[in-house]
């Protein structure tokens, strides 16, 4: 039996309000999340991503009042993220109605918590959002590439994207499925806003590396990118934010694409 492919919009959330950027920076509002969240869920989106840019940075919780705004008017599944920090954050935006939670920089500030979350809500509901650029320094480093001729690896950042951790992505995220996480929400910094398509040898890296789930993230500028998220990068759901929230393309658009190319997706 296949799998259909999920397509997955995605809602950055700063202020109250959805936003965009390119390369997580010079962001430009996108639009009010509960109108953008019932379009989407209408349209035919398998799931909806929430996160809340800068709650981590803000060392704030999650606005869980817009969160149940949300969950209100669709009816897919809905993963909210956005400075998880602690197991009682968690419960509060699953009991505002998200049905997966998302956790980045908690995670690396806490690795532990990954289990503690899988064991209280199980492995389903556990989204660990990894955002990675590529760092052209190599010394020392095990998981190395070559692109063009320059080397470099893999490294995850967090804060939304502002604060590098050394930490190398393909070991960190086989450590958070070993640890519990039942999905991995793979973004490029480096392609985010781009509209150029996926960093695919990230995405196929670390898909071979392990065997939970893959959300693409980060770069999406045409339907083309969608597929080759897929059939590329070997990614079991492609998330977009910029060409549903500008009106270029709609989720159904999106899926017959993606079906014209070979893909098994929800209709």
């Amino acid at each position: 039996m296949t799998l259909t492919k999920r397509v997955i919009p995605c809602l950055d959330v700063a202020n109250g309000r959805v936003v965009k950027g390119l390369h997580f920076k010079s962001i430009k509002d996108a639009g009010d999340p509960v109108l953008l969240a019932e379009k989407y869920s209408n349209e035919g989106a398998d799931e909806l991503v929430f996160l809340d840019i800068t709650a981590s940075e803000e060392n704030r919780e999650i606005i869980k009042s817009l969160v149940s705004k949300v969950a209100q008017v669709i009816n897919i599944p809905f993963t909210v993220g956005g400075g998880v920090k602690t197991l009682q954050h968690a419960r509060d935006i699953l009991l505002s109605g998200a049905d997966k939670v998302a956790i980045n920089t908690g995670a690396v500030k806490n690795p532990q918590i990954i289990t503690e979350l899988m064991e209280l809500f199980g492995r389903q509901c556990i989204v660990v959002a990894v955002d990675v650029k590529r760092n052209y320094n190599v010394a020392g480093q095990k998981n190395v590439f070559t692109d063009n001729g320059k080397k470099f690896w893999f490294e995850v950042f967090i804060y939304g994207g502002k604060k590098e951790t050394g930490i190398d992505a393909i070991e960190w995220i086989k450590k958070m499925e070993s640890l519990g996480a039942g999905e991995i929400l793979l973004t490029s910094i480096d392609m985010d806003g781009t509209k150029n398509g996926y960093d695919i040898d990230l995405t196929r890296e670390i898909v071979n590396s392990i065997s939970i789930p893959v959300i693409a993230s980060g770069g999406v500028g045409n339907l083309s990118h969608l597929s080759a998220g897929i059939l590329e990068g070997g990614a079991d759901a492609v998330l977009a934010a910029s060409i549903f929230h500008f009106g270029e393309y709609t989720v159904s658009e999106a899926k017959k694409s993606m079906q014209e190319n070979g893909i098994e997706v929800r209709l």
